[in-house]
This record gives structure tokens, C-alpha cells and sequence, in this order.
């Protein structure tokens, strides 16, 4: 856990209410186009991998990416740039607008091809995806003057009512000396903040009077030309470019060690938490865009980082470029919430987890008094898959099962409970009778039930077994139950013992019987009591 989770708790939201701040996202606009497919063979022709095509996606790349996940934190955002007269151009400013990305900035160069890069990943046997091969195409020439001057133009137009200016340089040409100098001389009048996240070997003079620079630690070495090992030298490196540039911070990004800021206080290292990493793509992005959503908002610098750092580890998370919201941050800093979900919220997740190869496994119940002969299923469940997703029958679902005295704990309860095991990954509430509706919309590749229930009595299974999916009975073990528990309790509380009950004989099988309603009331009383 973060040193500083209470404070960067409040900071997320405080954030995440009040009036949206506006960013003014500048730089090399691009299109990422995503191939997906299985391999499982090797071409007659060559030996290599034969990708057989599944599925085609395009998504905002470049500042566009920054864009888009400025828009996912809530930031009303223009983007000002430059694309090309063709299909990728006219694709990129239709998914900017889409996204309700300001585009009235993006000018059209018609001797430009639009940047795109074209990634093909393939899956195999269930595997994780793989990239095979990324195709770029793209034109790194510089802008002329007299596009020089007209971007210039509008960004000068904007930047009156905005709180900050992101500059995503990645060296194709838009990013010119003379644009950035008249930029950095129009939002030093305004003191509007300006962060920039540098080209790779990028002359940093260009940059000079920056409000914070985000280089990598592979670009730093590159601009200071000396190879940068430790932490310490890291550091200093990034002073001195500091200094040199008149540059108030400067943060560099290191991957699974964190972040290092350096300002005139000195060197400040925010590490990262252990993830799941299966895309690096857009972490720096994500980076760029919380700083610049902190720093519009009036964040310092130290505490935006932490803000920054925590972001980039859930965009790592997922394929390609994918928008982190308030709501994503607060799950994440609070991990029981975030395996709570609606059917609508759940949904998401598993169809990103089915992309990466997982297998869900679904259990249903009601999981009232979690005992021994729960966490035995749950245990099996979670054997038989990659990602268990446990169906938790609501209050009025329960009663209707059970009886009028059931449940003994509420639904949010229950779900509290289960989120505390660690082989649960969500939990989700219904309130139907049957969960047939949760399967046929989950399509779960496995269906467990605990119980002494042969496979062809499980309710469900008729839906599971049609689309291919399979079905697992858990024995449970002799005499662990719901039922049991509240009537050993019920003993003790009538006659009055101090010492539980003795065990009892686990081969002599639970009752059936449903309780009424005065002995669930003797039985909340003495627990009260207690």
C-alpha cells in the first residue's frame, strides 16, 4: 500500500468532483489499429506464424491517447495537431469527436500521411495475446512555417480559458522550435502550467521554461548521453537538466520502479505497486494526462505524481490505450470495492479478461454464515478457471429460497465477506430465483455448484452445456452448513451456555428444516448480546 493511500484516497476525490478542469492537449496525433487473431500453425511458405485475423480495432494514439484519457478522467479537452488528407486522418478526427475531444485544432497537411501504427497480436491454446508485429506508417518531416503559424494561431485562441497545456512530443515533425517557443511565451503570460513529455533524443532546449518535463529513464539517458543505473544518478541527471532548461520539475518515469521527481526541494520517489503488466502502451500517456488534469486543477506537482503513478498502473493493466476513470482509482484504492460490480460493470472486465486468454469460472449461492464447507467450494470453483466470479443471491432472493428468517447477514454483508478471499475475483448480486439470466449474459466457460447434486441437477446447466461450457459439482463436506451453524447457536442461546456446544457427529447429515422467524430473532439477540 501506498505511504501516502489516506491522503492520495482524499485527493481522488476531491477530484472527481466539482467543475471539470480544461486541458489544451498539444502534439503528433496518431491512430493505433489493432489486428487480434489465433495462431496454431507455422506458414508452408516461411517459418513463420500464420495469424489468422479474429478482429480489427482502431483507437486515438499520440496526444490523441492523451486526449482520450484526460476525457476519461472527466477534463473537457481540445486537441490541437496535425494529420494528413487521408483514411487514417479523417478516422482519427472521427473517434476524437466521438470521444467529445475539442478537434477544431487539428489541421490538415495534405502532402502528410496521417501517423498510424498497425499492431497484430496473436493468441494460442488460451495464452495471454502475444504482438507479433507492429507496421508503422507515418511522416517524421517538419511542419512549414506557414502551418507553423496557423497552429500557433489556434492555439493562442484557446489557451485563455484553460488550466493547463499537455505537449506530447513523439519527434514527427508538428513540435517545431519556433511553435513551441511562441506556446511557451503565450502560456507564461497567462500562467498557465505547461508539462511535456518529450521525444525520444529530443534537443530539450526547446522546451526551455517548462512547468514540468516527463522524460523516461531510456530518454534521459539519452539527452544527457550517459548510461544512468541508480536511483542517485537518475536523480542528478534530472537535476541538472532541470537547471539548465529553467524547468521547474522534472519526473521521470521508470517503469516497475515508479516515478522520481526532482524539483528546487529535491529528489521525491514515488514507487509503484506489484500488477498484472500486459501492455505498456499508453502508461506514459496516462502519466502525462493525470499530471495534467492535477496540475489544471491546481494539484502540486509531488502530490499529482502519486496521482499519476497509481493511473499508469492500471493502464498497464489492459491492451492498448484504455481510458482510467475516478471510479477505476477508487477501486483500486479500496480492492473490496472493486470486486463488488453490477452485472452492467462486471461485464467489461470478464470480456478484457476473456482477451487475454482467462477462463471465468461462475459459482451462485447464497453464502449466508460463510463457513468452512463455503471456502471448500469456493476453493474448487477457483481451481477449475482463471478469473471465479461468485453469484451472490439477493436479500429477497434468499427469503424466497430459505425461508422468512434468512438471511442471517444482508447481501452488501455477504459480498464484504467473500471480497476478503483472495481466489474471489468479483462478486455480483441478483435477486432472481434461478441465476439463468447471469449465465446466459456471462457465459461463464465453467459452472460450479457445491452440494451433493449430480451434474445433471444443477440449475443452469442445460444453458451452460449449450454454448460448450462446462459444469463441476464440489462435494461438500459432512456437516458444514448454514443451517447447522444457527442451530448450535439457537442451543446455546436457549440454554444459557457459556462454552459452545460440542462438535457435532459430522457423518449424521444437516438438517433441511427451515427456521422461523422467533428463533433468527433469539439468535441475532444472543449474538448481539455477545
Amino acid at each position: 500500500m501506498d505511504p501516502h493511500w489516506n491522503e492520495l484516497s482524499r485527493l481522488v476525490g476531491q477530484l472527481s468532483i466539482g467543475r471539470p478542469p480544461r486541458v489544451l492537449v498539444c502534439g503528433d496525433a496518431m491512430l493505433d489499429e489493432y489486428v487480434w487473431g489465433r495462431v496454431d500453425r507455422v506458414s508452408p511458405e516461411a517459418p513463420v506464424m500464420v495469424l489468422r485475423e479474429e478482429e480489427r480495432e482502431v483507437r486515438l494514439g499520440g496526444a490523441a491517447s492523451v486526449a482520450l484519457l484526460l476525457r476519461g478522467l472527466g477534463a473537457e479537452v481540445e486537441l490541437v495537431g496535425v494529420v494528413g488528407q487521408d483514411t487514417e486522418g479523417r478516422v482519427l478526427r472521427r473517434l476524437a469527436e466521438e470521444a467529445t475531444i475539442g478537434a477544431s485544432g487539428l489541421l490538415v497537411d495534405p502532402g502528410r500521411e496521417t501517423s498510424c501504427k498497425r499492431r497484430f497480436l496473436g493468441r494460442a491454446d488460451q495464452r495471454h495475446p502475444q504482438q507479433i508485429l507492429r507496421v508503422d506508417r507515418e511522416s517524421s518531416r517538419d511542419i512549414g512555417s506557414d502551418l507553423a503559424r496557423k497552429l500557433a494561431q489556434r492555439i493562442a485562441a484557446k489557451v485563455t480559458d484553460v488550466g493547463a497545456v499537455l505537449v506530447a512530443d513523439y519527434g514527427k515533425g508538428v513540435l517545431i522550435a519556433p511553435f513551441l517557443a511562441r506556446l511557451m511565451a503565450d502560456c507564461a503570460r497567462r500562467r498557465v502550467p505547461v508539462a511535456i513529455d518529450p521525444a525520444r533524443g529530443a534537443d530539450w532546449a526547446k522546451y526551455q521554461g517548462a512547468t514540468l518535463i516527463k522524460p523516461n529513464r531510456r530518454e534521459l539517458e539519452l539527452v544527457t548521453g550517459m548510461p544512468l543505473h541508480t536511483v542517485s544518478e537518475i536523480g542528478q541527471a534530472a537535476n541538472g537538466l532541470r537547471v539548465r532548461h529553467a524547468c521547474q520539475t522534472v519526473l521521470v518515469t521508470l517503469d516497475r520502479d515508479g516515478l522520481l521527481l526532482v524539483d528546487e526541494l529535491g529528489a521525491h520517489h514515488v514507487p509503484t505497486s506489484p500488477r498484472d503488466a500486459y501492455d505498456v502502451t499508453g502508461a506514459g500517456d496516462m502519466v502525462l494526462a493525470a499530471l495534467g488534469f492535477g496540475l489544471a486543477r491546481g494539484v502540486e506537482p509531488r502530490a499529482a505524481a502519486w496521482l499519476a503513478n497509481r493511473a499508469a498502473g492500471l493502464e498497464v493493466e489492459h491492451w492498448g490505450v484504455t481510458p482510467v476513470t475516478w471510479d477505476d482509482l477508487r477501486r483500486d484504492l479500496d480492492p473490496a470495492h472493486d470486486k463488488i460490480l453490477s452485472l452492467t460493470d462486471l461485464l467489461p472486465r470478464l470480456a478484457a479478461a476473456r482477451r487475454l486468454g482467462r477462463s471465468i469460472v461462475l459459482t451462485n449461492g447464497c453464502f449466508d454464515l460463510l463457513h468452512e464447507g463455503h471456502v471448500a467450494c469456493l476453493r474448487g470453483a477457483a481451481a477449475r478457471g482463471d478469473v471465479l466470479v461468485v453469484a451472490l443471491n439477493g436479500d429477497d432472493s434468499v427469503r424466497r429460497l430459505k425461508g422468512p428468517g434468512r438471511p442471517i447477514l444482508a447481501a452488501a454483508e455477504r459480498a464484504g465477506v467473500l471480497t476478503a478471499l483472495a481466489n474471489v475475483d468479483y462478486v455480483t448480486v441478483f435477486d432472481e430465483d434461478t441465476p439463468h439470466n447471469l449465465l446466459e449474459r456471462i457465459r461463464p466457460d465453467v459452472l460450479v455448484k457445491g452440494g451433493t447434486y449430480a451434474v445433471d441437477q444443477v440449475v443452469g446447466r442445460e444453458i451452460v452445456e449449450a454454448y460448450g461450457g462446462q459444469v463441476w459439482v464440489v462435494p461438500p463436506l459432512d456437516g458444514r452448513s448454514t443451517t447447522s451453524i444457527i442451530e448450535r447457536c439457537v442451543a446455546g442461546s436457549r440454554t444459557g451456555a457459556t462454552e459452545p456446544p460440542p462438535r457435532p457427529d459430522l457423518r449424521s447429515p444437516p438438517s433441511d428444516q427451515p427456521w422461523s422467524r422467533p428463533d433468527h430473532a433469539s439468535l441475532k439477540e444472543s449474538i448481539a448480546c455477545r
